[in-house]
């Protein structure tokens, strides 16, 4: 039996993360797996980039609607804080994807990987905030193991110059709001199916991104379809999905340490697809974000 000593020892991330279970686990990694995938989509995209995150939006949405449908989440009809909360998250999130893939276009894409997950460093330090608890000893030694292995890939693969300051300010722009958009996902996917959830994120970010991408003067209509179908496929259905599937099983700081997994895969990617070299560091940084991972999963279970 739980004696109330034991309640007081738990910490939160152990709380909240009784939640979560292999598939949740699964879901979380997959999709950012996923997600570190977008920037080459966007980058071999021919319409603009707003565009491209408008066209990720609504090529995604009849087929989110659709799943959500299935499901029987609901779309509309949904109490109205949840609903604001949602909206401020769509909003955030649209804001993110503009600033992100103007970034991608002005920086490397090594930057705005890196840069465009700076909010997994503001939800770590937002889970300790809002907890007002400090992290256990195993705690603090996977936040540890995870910004050690980005300082890693980031000194590896970062290059700051003038020619990509505005990209790398865009991006970093970018990773602090999704970072708003996730927390306020998290509370809302209480309330919410993760389907119809994403589905109303679609609806109310898409028709934003429009306007900004028409006010801009971007080319909206592509010559070429597939770079945009595999973003939406991919970013959105895939990684979108299954990431606010995870979201209610999991306290912010692992959600934090779960974004930093990215940099790693694209960097990953970038041996995979484009022959670039991994060095004894790169591979050294990418273990140590894995370690953290492997710590924080131990620790929540």
């Amino acid at each position: 039996m739980t004696t109330a000593t034991d309640r007081h020892e738990r910490t939160p991330m152990q709380r909240q993360s009784n939640l979560a279970g292999p598939w949740h686990w699964a879901a979380l990694i997959a999709g950012n797996v996923a997600l570190a995938l977008g920037p080459w989509s966007v980058r071999l995209a021919d319409s603009g980039p707003v565009a491209a995150g408008f066209w990720r939006l609504a090529l995604a949405l009849p087929l989110i609607w659709l799943i959500a449908w299935r499901a029987g989440e609901p779309v509309f009809g949904v109490p109205r804080r949840v609903a604001l909360l949602v909206a401020l998250g769509a909003l955030a999130f649209a804001f993110d994807l503009a600033s992100w893939h103007v970034g991608i276009e002005l920086t490397r894409l090594g930057n705005a990987t890196l840069f465009g997950n700076a909010g997994s460093i503001v939800l770590l330090f937002w889970a300790l905030a809002v907890a007002r608890t400090m992290p256990a000893r195993a705690e603090w030694g996977a936040i540890v193991l995870a910004l050690a292995g980005s300082a890693i890939l980031l000194g590896r693969s970062a290059e700051i110059s003038a020619t990509t300051l505005a990209g790398d300010l865009f991006c970093i722009t970018a990773g602090l709001l999704y970072a708003v958009y996730l927390l306020c996902l998290q509370d809302a996917r209480k309330a919410l199916g993760s389907w119809g959830l994403l589905a109303r994120v679609c609806m109310v970010a898409a028709p934003f991104l429009l306007l900004v991408a028409l006010a801009k003067g971007e080319p909206v209509w592509p010559q070429d379809w597939t770079p945009l179908i595999v973003l939406a496929l991919l970013s959105q259905v895939v990684g979108q999905g299954l990431l606010v599937f995870a979201l209610r099983a999991f306290p912010p700081m692992i959600i934090g340490l779960a974004l930093l997994t990215q940099p790693a895969l694209a960097a990953f990617y970038g041996w995979l697809i484009f022959g670039e070299a991994l060095g004894a560091l790169d591979l050294l940084g990418m273990a140590m974000i894995a370690g953290a991972l492997v710590v924080a999963r131990a620790r929540s279970g």
